[in-house]
């Protein structure tokens, strides 16, 4: 369906489309009148070790110096004081009535707690964070005190950073504005396309259910807008501004989850409605199986999203919880187009080709940055989008700089290029492209698993070291050994070229096995501070999209952060996407007719199981780019599978004669009896 053709609905459907659009941007304009700026005001406060403690070695009188596990521990029994029903009574007491929230500084690893207040008075919230911040120290000391902790013991706090003068917070605001407009400008559009589909199925009827347009439109061919449009294209798209435009850049209105791609990943998702309400696209049979575990994933998210509803979350929360429920929507659109919107397999192949050119771009200039020591995403600026993510600096590793490229973090930029690397080992293996020139079919190879190691990560190193086992042991001994060779002497290279990185990676494990690598004791630390969460919401969660850094701390563990966010019901949920993946792939080399769908499923196979695996290595689903590969190839798995079975069941079914081999039996004249009985037809085959 061509937008030509999509407008042309809408213009039939004028009286639906513009009165909730006209009623969107009126209750727009409303809130952006009417709802009144708030504003925000932080001060940080530091636990100080007791005199009596501070005095022995290592400090021998410098409280500052020592800031422990120990006062960690302290810190968080603070914060979940300053969270209680009794705190807030007692500092409502005190005149602090706007919300305010208590938590550890971002980004620190000692005793260090930052202090919020959130309200429309800026005069009213100076004043109330001078009192939180007070009564921060008041409680700690009243907690010791009712503990009977002798006073050279107590921990004290120290102001680090006194209460700011409050800031204008306009990002909220426009949330709600934006969210209306596009709730009216939504709405206006399904609106329009059901009445569509029902006035077309109404005036079929006459026509015996054939499946006609009664008003066909008149296409404007050679033009942009007269152009139909397939899922292909649509993809495409997707991929362009997903993997060109930084994925931290985003519409400020709706926070990381607005990046360019996201929202032109929505759009996709009306037009494939659009298509389909109006008759134009039938979705594909036999590809029920990632749409099923996107829908077990959907309830999981609304279940969560229902229980963070129920218990008295932030504001910040109950906005990271709508922008999950956006991001949802992206993933179940990329799904969707992807299993259900594809009719032809010449058309995925194109897709699968063009998404691994524009992945051996991004990984290329990863190259620039590690060479360079620098980040090429940050000299790239486009009118209109602000980072998301904010403080984003080039990351080093030993004396190496960690590539991102256009994604937002190293580990990102790894993972990603780990789920893609199969699927362009497998194009170059296809029979159907060895007429292409070598440098074309290995080119993206060298230049993707050459990138993965530069990143100087765990997570890119154990994703290749999959990819090697899955796909090399499948293949004949000529094949595997020609590679275990190539990828010796590839390794070989980079030692010669790049010195001391492989003796970098080499020291990144083996301090990981002896567990004496500092980011690996961080994450064991954040084991045991969750557990209090999860024991606290074991079954949905405190909502999908809640478990936010600025607010609680970063899990780097896709499943820490699920069980968090949504519970076991997620963790199920989270696990069903990653087996149906794995499932796809080995069905399509189980059902394969030829060596090249045989590579295709491996390639499925690996890929979901790189993405089972590293997920327990950083928290994957919630980087923009890295999901949205991970959904784009779980639907594409479902369609290439759909594709196999359809030949499957066209080889095994017997051959029906057409019409026009049919003989005909010649008619041969019947001479009329005189009787009453039926004369007999002649009979024709």
């Amino acid at each position: 369906m061509s937008i030509s053709e999509i407008l042309l609905v809408l213009r039939r459907r004028w009286y639906l489309m513009a009165p909730l659009t006209v009623l969107g941007l009126l209750a727009g304009a409303y809130l952006y009148v009417k709802v009144p700026p708030s504003y925000e005001s932080q001060s940080s406060v530091a636990l100080l070790d007791s005199t009596a403690v501070a005095e022995l070695a290592p400090t021998f009188g410098n409280p500052i110096s020592n800031a422990g596990g120990a006062l960690v521990v302290t810190a968080d029994v603070l914060i979940r004081t300053l969270d209680s029903s009794d705190a807030v009574q007692d500092l409502q007491g005190l005149g602090v009535t706007d919300p305010y929230t208590a938590g550890f500084a971002s980004g620190a690893s000692g005793p260090l707690l930052t202090l919020t207040v959130t309200g429309v008075d800026q005069a009213r919230v100076l004043r109330e964070t001078s009192t939180l911040t007070t009564f921060a120290g008041t409680q700690l000391a009243a907690l010791q005190l009712a503990s009977g902790v002798p006073e050279q013991y107590r921990v004290t706090t120290e102001p680090v950073v006194l209460p700011q003068t409050p800031v204008r917070q306009s990002k909220s605001k426009d949330q709600y504005v934006a969210g209306m407009v596009i709730l009216g400008f939504g709405g206006g559009l399904l609106s329009s396309f059901l009445t569509e589909s029902v006035m077309l199925a109404r005036r079929r009827r006459p026509f015996g259910g054939a499946r006609i347009n009664p008003w066909p439109v008149k296409r404007a061919t050679g033009r942009l807008l007269g152009r139909s449009l397939d899922a292909t294209a649509v993809l495409t798209g997707y991929l362009a501004l997903a993997l060109f435009i930084p994925s931290d850049l985003a519409l400020p209105a709706l926070g990381g989850v607005g990046t360019p791609a996201n929202v032109f990943a929505l759009c996709g998702l009306i037009w494939y409605l659009a298509t389909w309400f109006c008759g134009r696209i039938v979705p594909a049979p036999g590809t029920r199986g990632p749409r099923l575990a996107m829908c077990v994933l959907t309830g999981a998210v609304l279940c969560s999203y229902v229980a963070d509803s129920l218990r008295s979350s932030s504001h910040e929360e109950v906005l990271g919880a709508d922008r999950g429920l956006i991001g949802l929507l992206v993933w179940v659109g990329l799904v969707v187009l992807t299993s259900a919107g594809i009719q032809d397999r010449s058309r995925l192949d194109v897709l699968m080709r063009r998404l691994i050119v524009m992945a051996t771009i991004v990984a290329a200039l990863g190259y620039y940055d590690f060479f360079t020591e620098t980040n090429i995403a940050d000299s790239i600026n486009i009118p209109g989008l602000h980072a998301s993510v904010t403080g984003i600096e080039a990351m080093d590793r030993g004396s190496f700089t960690r590539p991102r490229s256009t994604t937002a973090q190293p580990l990102e930029f790894g993972g990603m290029l780990s789920i893609l690397l199969p699927f362009a080992i497998q194009q170059a293996l296809d029979p159907i492209r060895r007429q292409l020139h070598l440098v074309r079919r290995w080119g993206p190879v060298v230049i993707m698993a050459g990138a993965l190691p530069l990143t100087v990560s765990r997570t890119s190193i154990i994703g290749a070291a999959l990819i090697g086992i899955v796909m090399v042991t499948r293949w004949g001994p000529q094949r595997r050994w020609t590679a275990i060779g190539l990828i010796t002497a590839g390794v070989g290279a980079m030692k010669v070229v790049i010195p001391g990185l492989i003796g970098t990676i080499i020291t990144l494990f083996s301090t990981f096995l002896s567990d004496s690598d500092s980011s690996t004791q961080a994450r064991t630390v954040k084991y045991s501070e969750i557990l209090p969460y999860l024991s606290e919401r074991p079954l949905f969660g405190r909502g999908f999209g809640t478990f936010t850094p600025d607010l609680y701390f970063f899990t780097d563990n896709q499943y820490m952060l699920t069980a968090a966010e949504m519970g076991a019901v997620g963790l199920v949920a989270l696990l069903t996407l990653y087996l149906t993946g794995i499932h796809q792939g080995g069905a399509i080399r189980r059902l394969a007719r030829t060596e090249s769908d045989r590579e295709l499923g491996q390639a499925f196979f690996a890929s979901a199981l790189v993405a089972l695996v590293i997920s327990a290595t950083f928290d994957a689903l919630s980087f923009a780019m890295f999901a949205g590969m991970f959904f784009l190839t779980l639907g594409a798995g479902g369609r290439y599978l759909a594709f196999l079975r359809q030949d499957a069941a066209t080889a095994g079914t017997p051959a029906v004669p057409t019409a026009t081999a049919v003989p005909v039996v010649p008619v041969v004249p019947v001479v009329p009896r005189p009787s009453s009985t039926p004369i007999p037809q002649p009979v024709e085959t």
